[in-house]
């Protein structure tokens, strides 16, 4: 398809905490816009303080999409968020508006922009549950992944070890196809971007300012009630049946100190610990996708640069389009 013919998008990445979601709602105010969450949190209800979704007065009336649209105990794959938020994308461009995409989550925006091995790919009940099996056993996540790292070294290298749902889909697609997951993206990659995106990621010359930036966040979360957010899931039940939930940045923590097992203070440490790893993983992601088109959001002595200096540049950068970024 050939770049006239593809729908325009935009996309705005980084790591959490880095003004992704000011920016994107910065350029859907100036460029008729309306924004498609790309965070695999924020798809679940209740779960509102802890994921840093954005409150009605930070939306500035922008329409944005993807957003409590499951239920905490409802499985959802990266292969239904792509088909879910190209549906979107089409519904929003069918209105004279432009898709504007912003989050953190670098799997599911692979799978919008390429599409490819994560709908191609088969099942197989019998290997699932086989792996399912084994991930229940003592020291079975430990041996799922050395697993992966054997026949799949790429794949593991992208998956967190703890991330057992997605080492168990990463074997069960090279079980029923014989072939790393790892080559089926790279193929489905060559194939070329199924949209005219340009990608804008924001990054940080000073980790101690972005570190700075995620421990005020966890600091004003709790002000917000994300204390009392955990409490009442854990009153629903939503941690006895959602692993998901029970194992998210923010819940996790505060669980432990909910039962009892950790101080409050304790537990806000490694909330503020667990994030700055999570952000580092996210540059880690994108700083390797040719695709994105990087702002720095800050100063090479470590101050913050104005967000009107910021928006300008974003601006100008969709201005100029997608072309030669691949």
């Amino acid at each position: 398809m050939s770049e006239q013919n593809k729908t325009r998008i935009v996309a705005v990445v980084g790591p959490t905490a880095g003004g992704k979601t000011s920016l994107s709602i910065a350029l859907a105010e100036r460029l008729g816009g309306e924004i498609v969450s790309c965070d695999s949190m924020q798809l679940y209800r209740g779960m509102d303080v802890g994921t840093a979704k954005p409150t009605a007065e930070e939306m500035a009336g922008i329409p944005h999409h993807m957003i409590d649209v499951l239920d905490p105990e409802q499985s959802y794959s990266c292969a239904e968020y792509a088909t879910d938020a190209r549906a979107t994308i089409q519904d929003i461009t069918s209105r004279g508006k432009l898709p504007i995409l912003c989050g953190g989550t670098g799997l599911y925006l692979d799978g919008v922009l390429f599409g490819g091995s994560f709908d191609d790919t088969p099942t197989d009940p019998a290997i699932r549950a086989r792996l399912d099996a084994l991930g229940n056993e003592p020291g079975g996540a430990d041996a799922l992944y050395a697993r992966l790292c054997e026949v799949d070294p790429d794949s593991a290298a992208a998956i967190h070890k703890n991330n057992v749902k997605r080492v168990k889909r990463a074997l069960e697609i090279y079980e029923c196809c014989g072939t790393p997951k790892s080559v089926l993206d790279r193929a489905s990659r060559e194939r070329g971007m199924l949209y005219d995106a340009t990608v804008i990621g924001l990054r940080y010359h000073s980790r101690e300012l972005l570190y700075s930036r995620i421990g005020q966040r966890v600091d004003l979360m709790m002000q917000d009630g994300l204390y009392e957010e955990v409490v009442h899931l854990q009153e629903r039940g939503v941690f006895e049946r959602s692993a998901t939930a029970a194992q998210a940045i923010g819940y996790k923590e505060l669980l432990g100190a909910l039962r009892g097992e950790m101080t409050i203070e304790q537990a806000l440490e490694d909330l503020k610990m667990a994030t700055r790893r999570y952000a580092k993983r996210q540059l880690t992601w994108f700083s390797a996708k040719p695709y994105v088109r990087w702002i720095w959001a800050d100063t090479e002595d470590g101050s913050l640069r104005p967000f009107s200096d910021i928006v300008d540049e974003a601006l100008a950068i969709v201005q100029a389009g997608g072309e030669g970024i691949l």
